[in-house]
């Protein structure tokens, strides 16, 4: 019987197997940040222990910092000690460690793939839940706790009970001004967000191919959010034209080498998968979250579910959401007022998200109702945003275009929406206070988000 591409990744990475128990994995690269290493690094110290292989190891911090004024000293005195401790644990330890304002510094999982830090075949962690964003380049990426961050610091390998296999086959291609995010909210809602729980992911089908790079990295990005262990795409030529000649990628004959390695790398013919599901692209719509969970989501067009198709087991939270939310069920969110927009994150911080958004609101203006926060994922992103022309084209629409970081996505800088507001998120996660205390988070792609900066409500991005 044939091996999935999940099993030819995992099988070449075990070091040992504990019989009736979990496998010692070997880890090719993790990513620190700065919320979920100090305790590692902490454990290190009074262990006496060395990082095994700190060139392994690539450190940022990006969830706390500030989106303005970050060649200034940090004003908020948590996220200034947090900073300053990732950076001198990165000093004391001997790794790699890219700081506010340096080139390579942005959120870890938009670093690592723009610059050949992430590459097919590679097992990858980081304290980050979203760390599946990785496996866009054939890989195996997942998210782990602050005592296995400290396990891989210790020995470059990680206890880890192996998951269940999962093919996601998207058939058919996707309709114009369709994005990769609203396929991902597509599949979220018809999966839930258990649904995928236990397993790790493979995409595949035309849909996936015709994928770009950066549309491969939002979806796998939120594989997470269905309850998979992570999601991943076999590299093939749009992987290899992505990596080739970045920073970190190999070059010459190790380039040439590692093409060979990379397009074995997929699902064999007869291999055989836990579970198979099967959708249409052809079925999927611009996509809007309406609750507090990114499963509860429907097509723009569409009504909010009525009570009796909800299932009874579901009902009570249901309601709670939708109070929280301040809508009813059977509303159209078509016209909703919005008073935030946020694009950004590790889910569509990417250059393509900003072209997107750009394209849609180029010759339009700002709603005077709207706070929009416009964030690159990296210091690479803006610069392609200013290269491109794509600052003067939003610049003269009435945005501003802040500096790299989480921002918005979580309510863990200064980047907060306030109590009761509306927020049109391109990020990840709509749960309650996700972006601030009582904030309302409706998740969409970069084009909801761009049409309801210009209109002031949900709107139909195809409409304009």
């Amino acid at each position: 019987m044939g091996k999935t591409f999940f099993d030819k990744i995992w099988e070449k990475h075990i070091v040992t197997q504990v019989e009736e128990g979990p496998t010692q994995l070997y880890i090719d690269r993790m990513y620190c940040h700065e919320v979920t290493s100090p305790q590692a690094f902490d454990g290190l110290r009074r262990r006496r222990l060395k990082v095994f292989r700190p060139k392994q190891i690539t450190c940022m911090s990006d969830h706390n910092i500030p989106t303005l004024k970050q060649e200034y000293p940090i004003q908020d005195p948590v996220s200034k000690k947090q900073i300053e401790t990732l950076s001198n644990n990165a000093k004391e330890f001997g790794i790699d460690y890219y700081p506010i304002g340096h080139e390579l510094n942005g959120i870890v999982h938009v670093v690592g793939p723009e610059n050949g830090l992430s590459l097919p075949g590679m097992t990858i962690v980081c304290g980050d839940s979203h760390t599946s964003t990785h496996g866009a380049l054939g890989t195996i990426a997942f998210g782990i706790g602050t005592s296995e961050v400290e396990m891989v610091l210790a020995t470059q390998c990680i206890l880890q009970s192996r998951p269940k296999t999962m093919r996601i086959r998207v058939q058919n291609q996707l309709k114009p001004a369709i994005t990769a995010k609203d396929l991902a909210l597509y599949i979220i809602a018809k999966m839930t967000t258990g649904g995928a729980t236990g397993y790790f992911v493979e995409y595949a089908g035309e849909a996936i191919e015709n994928l770009s790079m950066e549309g491969r990295l939002t979806l796998c990005n939120l594989s997470i959010e269905m309850g998979a262990r992570g999601g991943m795409i076999a590299p093939d030529e749009i992987t290899f034209e992505y990596l080739k000649g970045r920073r970190f990628t190999p070059s010459g004959e190790s380039w040439e080498k590692s093409l060979v390695e990379w397009r074995a790398l997929k699902s064999d013919i007869d291999a055989r998968f836990d579970k198979e599901v099967v959708f249409d692209a052809e079925d999927v719509e611009p996509q809007i979250t309406y609750g507090t969970n990114p499963g509860m989501g429907i097509s723009i067009n569409d009504i909010i579910p009525n009570l009796e198709e909800i299932e009874e087991s579901s009902r009570i939270s249901f309601i709670k959401s939708l109070e929280y939310m301040g809508f009813q069920p059977g509303e159209r969110m078509l016209g909703k007022p919005v008073d935030y927009v946020f694009l950004g994150s590790c889910t569509n911080g990417r250059i393509e998200d900003f072209r997107a958004f750009a394209q849609l609101v180029k010759g339009k203006k700002k709603n005077k109702n709207v706070i929009v926060w416009l964030v690159p994922g990296s210091r690479k992103v803006d610069k392609q945003i200013r290269e491109e022309g794509l600052d003067k084209i939003l610049e003269s629409a009435g945005f501003e275009i802040r500096q790299p970081g989480c921002s918005a996505c979580l309510a863990m800088n200064s980047d907060k929406v306030p109590a009761g507001k509306y927020a049109v998120s391109t990020s990840n996660r709509n749960f309650e206070g996700r972006q601030g205390p009582g904030a309302r988070t409706i998740l969409a792609g970069p084009f909801i988000a761009a049409a309801a900066a210009i209109t002031g409500k949900i709107t139909d991005p195809r409409t304009l």
